[in-house]
């Protein structure tokens, strides 16, 4: 009787993905319809499985620092240093200024500027973010509009959305090729299809819509202009219709209306609209965009926008930053008054502040002498506001949002103990990697958590960190901290040894190890860091002697180096040099495939 209702089960399940399919739902209802299919098709397991690895995969240092080398290796690094800079400055402001808390097993964002020419970036689960030189260029190096992109590609990464996908799109398939293998309702090929299309628009697609919404409200509570959503959204259609020469940029959502297109990404068009509706919603209701490019303070016009580029019509871009500086004085200021309308030392018309992203309106009232007209539109929004709500409205909503990443943040605090060790190992692999301001990142958040089960091995780590950022008297204060709490643990030994070797104090250093050694004779870290003393001592034998002692315990090959290595295992030597030979050859094959395929698509 069970395999009979299993089989029901399945069906069901089935036919409520291929209803998700035909009938596709908006927001969260989507979202759910593969959770009440995957628990009815018994493969709720395999989503739960799918989803704690890719978790892992996402806090894994390892993976993130892998995926930025491999990024480089495939597409290179972006070789404008002006491309470099304002990325730098973007994603600085992002990280250290936004409003955002990432879930106690994410690592904090590292990004990096590629040669690709490709319009595009990328977030991935360990929160490495890609940016193609093709897209830094293609938004004209325009700050406010990369932050939109960049701050969406956060959102995807604070969310966890890849590995949310990944499960869920796994669920998709396992469980339409059971019901397949069942009643052999369809062929294969249709059915890969069907579960692709499924995806795209049930899985997907609603991620993207919360990443806008999410990275809306990041790059604005970052400073940046409300506006730059909406104009990099006019910008980026402008750019993929008229101005890439890759086909495989062409806008495939450039559909007839009502015409159905297997895009898992919003229609650019219908974005730039939400994102004017939220502009106008942050703005507290009064400011509006008309025809993309009449600016209206409750329905009065205040500007038409103008051409300021000789490459292209941007005036859609200038309307929107103008709206987007006149929503965020609206949401800053709480009266015409704070506007500060003056006559500046040039004497002509003035107002607000020297923020960037009051420029474009500032220009424009210097240029028009439109002060007096502004400031009387502007005094009559605020008079109105006590009948409208709207400025109620939007610090409701606003304060729900903060509220909301508090809970999160306590959820942080109180992690059970494991997820607390993950951070202040993550934060010693971050300083295997002399990434020591990340490194600082990890355990910071590890000694504000509420479960901190080695509290001394954190100091060292800590400690650590901080030589390694250049703070020697701190990392040597937290080191010693280490030890006076718990002088049995060779790596706080282990942890001073390598401040004293950053110091150039190779005595202190060695006898650092040595305590750690009388402590844990087979620490195969100690022999490691012994060796490495020693070598740079220009000590061989004793550098052997403690390499072989590592190697013996480890039994791993690519731990020693190679000149060692070969005096070890001379064997295994000589299969690791024609392995990584080999490995390096197939990278190279890898990377010359990608460019010749870049390339065709241009031609």
């Amino acid at each position: 009787m069970k395999r009979y209702r299993m089989k029901l089960y399945r069906w069901i399940a089935g036919l409520l993905v291929m209803l998700a399919v035909l009938f596709p739902a908006g927001g969260a209802k989507a979202a759910d319809a593969w959770t009440v299919a995957a628990e009815a098709l018994g493969v709720l397991a395999a989503y739960q499985s799918s989803l704690a690895s890719m978790l892992s995969i996402g806090n894994d240092v390892n993976a993130q620092v892998s995926g930025r080398v491999q990024d480089e290796q495939q597409n290179g690094m972006d070789p404008n240093e002006h491309d470099q800079a304002v990325v730098r400055r973007v994603m600085t402001k992002l990280i250290n200024q936004g409003e955002y808390e990432l879930q106690v097993n994410s690592l904090p964002f590292t990004y990096f500027v590629n040669d690709d020419p490709m319009f595009n970036a990328a977030c991935y689960p360990t929160n490495y973010i890609s940016i193609n030189r093709g897209l830094v260029r293609g938004m004209n190096c325009d700050e406010d509009e990369l932050a939109a992109v960049l701050a969406h590609e956060m959102t995807h990464g604070i969310e966890q959305h890849s590995a949310k996908n990944y499960a869920k799109a796994m669920a998709q398939y396992v469980g339409l090729s059971l019901l397949n293998m069942e009643t052999g309702a369809t062929d294969w090929n249709r059915l890969n299809g069907i579960v692709n299309y499924s995806i795209a628009k049930n899985v997907t697609l609603p991620t993207e819509y919360e990443a806008d919404a999410g990275g809306f409200y990041l790059m604005t509570s970052a400073g940046f202009n409300p506006g730059g959503s909406a104009a990099a959204m006019a910008r980026m259609s402008h750019y993929v219709k008229y101005e890439t020469t890759d086909i495989w940029e062409y806008d495939a959502q450039d559909t007839k209306p009502n015409e159905e297109n297997f895009s898992d990404h919003p229609e650019t068009d219908k974005r730039e609209q939400r994102f004017a509706a939220m502009m106008t919603e942050y703005g507290c209701g009064h400011v509006t965009v008309e025809n993309r490019r009449n600016v209206l303070i409750d329905g009065n016009l205040v500007y038409t926008s103008a051409m300021t580029s000789d490459d292209y019509d941007n005036r859609t871009e200038n309307a929107y930053y103008v709206a987007g500086a006149l929503a965020k004085a609206f949401h800053d200021y709480d009266s015409a008054e704070e506007w500060n309308f003056r006559k500046g030392a040039d004497g002509r018309d003035d107002l607000l502040t020297e923020d960037h992203s009051y420029a474009v309106l500032r220009e424009y009232i210097r240029r028009t002498s439109g002060m007096e007209k502004l400031y009387g539109i502007v005094a009559a929004a605020y008079a109105g506001e006590a009948a409208s709500g709207a400025r109620i409205r939007q610090r409701e909503q606003e304060a729900a949002r903060r509220a909301e990443w508090e809970k999160r943040r306590q959820a942080a605090l109180a992690a059970k103990v494991n997820a607390a060790r993950k951070l202040y190992l993550n934060a010693d692999t971050y300083s295997d990697y002399g990434m020591g301001d990340y490194a600082l990142m990890e355990i910071s958040r590890y000694f504000a958590s509420q479960q901190q089960e080695n509290l001394p091995e954190a100091y060292g780590i800590r400690g650590r960190a901080k030589a390694i950022c250049g703070d020697f008297e701190g990392g040597l204060r937290d080191a010693a901290q280490a030890l006076e709490m718990d002088a049995t643990n060779p790596y706080n030994f282990l942890n001073r040894a390598d401040i004293y070797h950053m110091q150039g104090d190779y005595a202190l250093a060695l006898q650092d190890v040595a305590s750690a050694l009388a402590l844990d004779g087979e620490n195969a870290a100690a022999y490691f860091m012994q060796g490495m003393l020693r070598d740079e001592l220009a000590d061989h034998d004793g550098a052997l002697e403690s390499y072989r002692s590592c190697y013996e315990l480890t039994k791993n090959p690519e731990i020693v180096p190679m000149a060692y290595l070969k005096e070890i295992d001379a064997k295994q030597a000589e299969q690791l040099e024609k392995a990584q030979a080999q490995q390096e050859e197939e990278r190279l094959t890898r990377w010359k495939k990608q460019k010749e395929s870049k390339k065709n698509k241009v031609d």
